[in-house]
């Protein structure tokens, strides 16, 4: 099973992947070749979507009420599409290329089509309408909203049908192929595990004392959730099977996006602090952090394209002149 999300695009990688080569001494993994501006975009940005064939980016700018679409080719902006009450959540569907955006100041899911972008349909779900992700096998869109619960969507009938209860607001939720969605229940300083089929959590992990868990990513591989926390600063590793953990890891302050590049096999954490955290896998137990890249205060989202080979940092208007979107190749 396939997913797409704006925090899953490349999250899992074939079983038996071989392992990364060897980088050489002292080079850095990632690197800055493309500084997209976004005029007049003020406050925080949340998350980001891409279209790879289209090469356009989708960016929830939340504080300023708007979707920015992003010609990659020519490195521009080319819309900017207003009328969204804190837009938080965003998923890319090929089939239909359709955009799809969760917005948390009026709890709806808004259905993007044709060239330019336009909503074509708007559907209430409920307060804080949050993270998005997309199951294209069944057709189904999954929407984290309220003081906890996980909506269930039919992608083609854009019909609410079905919910997943949970005790607290769902941050980062991944999904595996066997039908298991990982949870990140911050309030509750644990990740919860649902059966999909049986619309229920059936355990709950805790994190080992750290809390505020925003961002989560998966290698279902090897059998390892990756967790980003904010109270202390820390990356979670986790062993899917029995909810164990298997490292811990110091990191960037208040991450909000982490993505595990499977053809490298590393991980990046984009933190608010002002950096990217690379770590390498040697092992599923084993992480060493390889490198920590500048970027700005308060650039704590974005994406990667395993396609492009691309990392994409969102940076607000704030301690940079301007907001826009920072482009890094991955270095081997």
């Amino acid at each position: 099973m396939r997913w797409i999300a704006p925090l899953l695009l490349g999250l899992t990688s074939a079983a038996g992947a071989t392992a990364p080569p060897t980088a050489p001494t002292g080079a850095a993994p990632l690197r800055l070749v493309q500084t997209i501006p976004m005029p007049g975009v003020e406050g925080r940005i949340d998350h980001l979507a891409i279209d790879v064939a289209a090469r356009r980016l989708f960016v929830c700018a939340l504080g300023n009420g708007t979707v920015e679409v992003v010609d990659l080719e020519r490195g521009q902006r080319i819309q900017s599409l207003p009328g969204f009450e804190e837009p938080q959540g965003i998923v890319f569907m090929p089939k239909t290329t359709t955009v799809v955006v969760a917005s948390g100041g009026d709890g709806r899911l808004s259905f993007l089509e044709g060239t330019p972008l336009k909503v074509t349909k708007a559907l209430p779900l409920g307060e804080d309408a949050d993270n998005v992700r997309y199951d294209p096998e069944h057709e189904r869109i999954y929407v984290g909203y309220g003081g906890g619960a996980l909506a269930v969507v039919d992608a083609l009938k854009r019909e609410r049908v079905g919910e997943v209860a949970l005790e607290a607001h769902p941050e980062s939720f991944q999904r595996d192929s066997s039908g298991r969605i990982f949870v990140n229940e911050a309030r509750r300083a644990r990740v919860a595990v649902v059966d999909v089929d049986k619309k229920a959590v059936t355990s709950r992990w805790g994190l080992g004392g750290a809390s505020a868990n925003y961002p989560m990513a998966l290698d279902e591989a090897r059998h390892r959730l990756f967790v980003a926390t904010r109270q202390p600063p820390r990356l979670i590793v986790m062993d899917t099977g029995m909810g164990k953990i298997v490292a811990s890891l110091e990191t960037e302050a208040d991450a909000d996006d982490v993505f595990f590049d499977a053809s490298r096999r590393r991980i990046y954490v984009i933190g608010g602090g002002g950096s990217v955290v690379v770590y390498d896998q040697t092992d599923p137990d084993g992480y060493a952090e390889r490198a920590r890249i500048r970027t700005s205060d308060g650039a704590r989202t974005g994406l990667f394209s395993p396609d492009q080979g691309r990392l994409y940092v969102a940076v607000p208007h704030r301690a940079s002149p301007r907001a826009e979107i920072r482009v890094f190749a991955t270095e081997p």
